[in-house]
């Protein structure tokens, strides 16, 4: 029945089902403009992180806001009248920008060593650089030396400044995530009921409209800031940094990557058909089916409003790669059979090229499915979307392939015999095909060394990276972070979280709040018994401990505060002192440098530390580890009393989660695609014999990444289990030519010299498309997409040769087919 409905399909109704296939083209450019992209922090997140929860807390609890960086490095110095000026001008102009809360420069710093005034009156009235009648010198190297902004808003030798730019929190963005929040964590705890799936896929889609908009808000705020700085870049040099920009251009490189790898991609398929073919018609004929297929994925993610992240954002190219190689079978089969059969008819013809090709490109799709859908086991968001996407994308192609191609064959082919070039010389297949044959022990023995080699390197796997190293150095991401890293106290932030005991502190904790009024019973305010010296002792012991750490750039804590305060009194504040002072200080500047660091209501401290990622030793989850260790074995602190937070630890979570995974992955990997292959040849030595060669090539090029000592990110982790999907096609390809032709011949060697002409050429076409398609992911801006590219790229070189050395081989002496097999 299904034979013949496709029959009626390619054959009888080839015009309409091609008239049909070009409606759904048309449908798809409509809905490709709802075509989006995702370049948000909360992409690169692992779903249901506990720590990702705590951080939200901390940061709604302490303030936190959304910021960018400017590194602002003068051509004359920050004391000199020009500098201020320009930075004053600079400042102003930002200001101005509809989307900017504040903005905090050098010129901004409080100077409290100007003057002999009070303390008090200091504070009150304090002056800054931007002041004519101060001290500029003095005023300069006050805040040069100042435990507060050294290296924050200063470097260390003074010739560069970093400027703040608070960004206007945008409340419902932040409302948004804190239903999605809800609803995921109701998910999982509890459950939603049917209306409250209903409800939350609703909401959803409405989250995702909105975010659109605010991706879009963001690009023209980031636009709008690069043209100040352009303005203002005459008289220094100036970077910009921060989450907001980082997630721009992301969003940029994304739109390159997927323009600049479909084209190359496209550009280089075109070259490689007309080098195998020779002929225009055998070249547009696969790229219409490989147009096509790319064509309804764009328009269906568009419809089902899935967004491309940079982890996916080179699933055109791979579509392209994977769709060419299937057109590539089917085109090479319907030629040969075409020569060999020259009685049977063009539509026979076409039947019998798509009635031998669809078990072996079926099978091939499921295995390379069976890749993409173990990556789901990730935890990782960004890498389940990709392989969710892939599998999508995979099942259109195999669809429009046998849809589209076999139409096009029956329509713009002739019965006249079609003159081919003769593939049955070929040097490369015949070459290894020889070496196949009589070089058993240069086979097995280098079989032996990279397994070897490969145990080896992957002991030296680690999944330690830099974020900063992500990016080319010549893009703005990595100048901006660079800058900072080196002379702004570095770019990671770590937060720890200090728990202080909750007291009955109705009088008696400290004597010195003798003093103070007798109405503490209730209705007071809090802070004015909070501040005991015991616990500024305890923030200063943490602080300073953290401080002589080599990984560690800038700390800041309430204890910077006490430390510049008591150098102005020259004494240790006590604690009547410490709450007069805090008490005291004007609200503005409370604002800026204590409520970040102090929450009296929770009876917690934090301090905040940035940590170098461009360290080339650096170890996050050695160094995590380390501070939650020695804060309680060195510093004696009990393991309640206090927690770690921030984006190191939510960075160094994925990291962690990559290395079980590629664990994971490639284990489900290894049994799905054995599996596959025993329904496929019912043989369990063949389905052995027929794996060993892709993983020998996975675990290969696990082993160089690890020898290079590249780290595993969130691309490379994936190159083993692609690998294996895809090179096992190569391998489900040449099994099902090899039975087929053994049954004719009944010689192994000679079915292997048959394989290597015929089928061993469409493996060898397809694996240098494969390779050069690949390849084209160098020209990304992100080197993760890079080392992806050429490695898997490597892989499949490697996957190739062995699947026309080490598995004829393999044949040869396991002999897995029996005499019955003959009869």
């Amino acid at each position: 029945m299904l034979s013949y409905i496709y029959k009626k399909l390619i054959i009888d109704l080839s015009k309409l089902t091609v008239l049909f296939l070009i409606t759904l083209v048309i449908l798809s450019f409509y809905h490709a403009r709802n075509f989006n992209l995702d370049a948000s922090s909360d992409a690169l997140l692992l779903e249901g992180d506990k720590d990702l929860k705590y951080l939200r807390e901390i940061n709604e609890r302490y303030g936190s806001r959304d910021f960018l960086v400017l590194t602002y490095s003068p051509v004359s110095s920050f004391t000199e009248k020009e500098t201020i000026l320009n930075l004053q001008l600079l400042k102003s102009k930002i200001e101005k920008l509809a989307w900017v809360e504040s903005v905090i420069t050098v010129i901004d710093v409080p100077l409290l060593k100007s003057t002999d005034d009070s303390l008090m009156d200091r504070l009150k009235n304090y002056k800054t650089l931007s002041y004519p009648e101060i001290d500029r010198e003095r005023g300069f190297e006050e805040i040069r030396n100042s435990p507060i902004y050294k290296n924050y808003v200063i470097s260390e030798d003074g010739k560069t400044s970093g400027i703040v730019v608070y960004l206007k929190k945008d409340e419902r963005l932040a409302e948004y995530i804190k239903v999605k929040e809800k609803y995921f964590n109701q998910s999982l705890e509890t459950g939603l009921s049917r209306e409250e799936k209903k409800n939350y896929k609703s909401f959803l889609v409405e989250y995702e409209e909105y975010k659109n908009l605010y991706n879009l808000r963001n690009h023209q705020n980031i636009s709008e800031i690069r043209d100040v700085i352009n303005k203002y870049g005459e008289n220094a040099k100036i970077h910009l940094g921060g989450i907001p920009m980082i997630s721009d251009d992301m969003m940029s490189f994304i739109k390159s990557d997927i323009v600049v790898f479909g084209l190359g991609v496209f550009i280089f398929i075109v070259f490689t058909l007309w080098f195998i073919f020779r002929n225009i018609k055998w070249v547009l004929m696969p790229l219409l089916g490989c147009a096509t297929s790319v064509i309804f994925m764009i328009g269906l993610l568009g419809f089902i409003g899935w967004k491309v992240t940079v982890i996916s954002s080179n699933f055109i190219a791979l579509m392209l790669i994977l769709n060419m190689a299937m057109n590539i079978h089917i085109t090479v089969r319907f030629l040969q059979l075409k020569k060999e059969n020259i009685n049977l008819s063009n539509q026979e013809v076409i039947l019998e090229a798509s009635k031998k090709m669809i078990l072996p490109i079926l099978y091939t799709v499921l295995t390379t499915i069976c890749a993409f859908l173990s990556l789901i086991f990730s935890g990782i968001k960004p890498i389940i979307d990709f392989g969710w996407m892939m599998t999508l994308g995979l099942i259109v192609s195999l669809l429009v392939t046998f849809l589209l191609l076999p139409s096009l064959l029956n329509i713009f082919t002739s019965n006249e015999e079609i003159k081919i070039k003769d593939t049955k010389k070929s040097i490369i297949t015949s070459s290894l095909a020889s070496i196949s044959k009589k070089n058993s022990i240069l086979i097995f023995s280098t079989t032996f060394l990279i397994l070897i080699a490969s145990v080896v390197g992957i002991s030296k796997l680690e999944v330690e990276n830099s974020f900063i190293n992500y990016f080319n150095k010549e893009t703005e991401i990595y100048k901006g972070m660079k800058k900072i890293d080196d002379e702004l106290g570095g770019t990671t932030p770590l937060d720890i979280i200090l728990k202080f005991p909750k007291k009955n502190t109705k009088k008696k904790d400290d004597d010195e709040f003798s003093e103070w009024d007798e109405d503490n019973d209730s209705g007071e305010d809090k802070s004015k018994y909070w501040f005991t010296r015991d616990k500024m002792d305890r923030i200063l012991k943490v602080h300073d401990y953290l401080d002589s750490l080599p990984e560690i750039g800038k700390v800041l804590s309430f204890g910077s505060i006490l430390r510049v305060a008591e150098d102005l009194n020259n004494k240790e504040l006590q604690s009547l002192e410490i709450a007069v002072l805090y008490s005291k200080i004007p609200e503005e500047i409370k604002k800026e440098i204590i409520s970040p660091y102090i929450s009296v209501d929770e009876d917690e401290a934090r301090i905040n530390v940035r940590v170098k990622d461009s360290l080339e030793n650096l170890r996050r989850n050695e160094l995590i580890k380390k501070i939650n260790t020695e804060i309680n074995t060195k510093l004696g602190f009990n393991k309640d009393e206090y927690k770690l937070a921030g984006v190191l630890i939510l960075f160094n979570n994925l990291l962690q989660s990559l290395f079980k995974s590629q664990i994971l992955t490639l284990g489900i990997v290894m049994l799905g695609i054995f599996f596959m292959f025993f329904i496929l040849f019912r043989n369990t030595m063949l389905s052995l014999i027929g794996i060993v060669p892709n993983f020998l090539a996975a675990f290969f090029i696990l082993g160089i990444i690890g020898l290079i000592g590249i780290p595993l990110d969130m691309m490379t982790i994936t190159i083993a289990a692609i690998t294996v999907g895809i090179a096992v096609d190569n391998s489900i390809h040449y099994i099902y030519r090899f039975r087929e032709e053994f049954k004719k011949i009944g010689n192994y060697n000679e079915t292997v010299d048959r394989c290597h002409s015929t089928v061993g050429i469409a493996i060898l076409n397809t694996s240098i498309t494969i390779v050069f398609g690949f390849s084209i992911l160098v020209l990304s801006n992100f080197l993760p997409t890079i080392y992806f590219g050429v490695f898997t790229g490597i892989a499949m070189l490697l996957a190739m040769i062995s699947v026309l050395t080490l598995l004829p081989k393999l044949l040869i002496v396991c002999k897995p087919f029996s005499k019955e097999f003959l009869k």
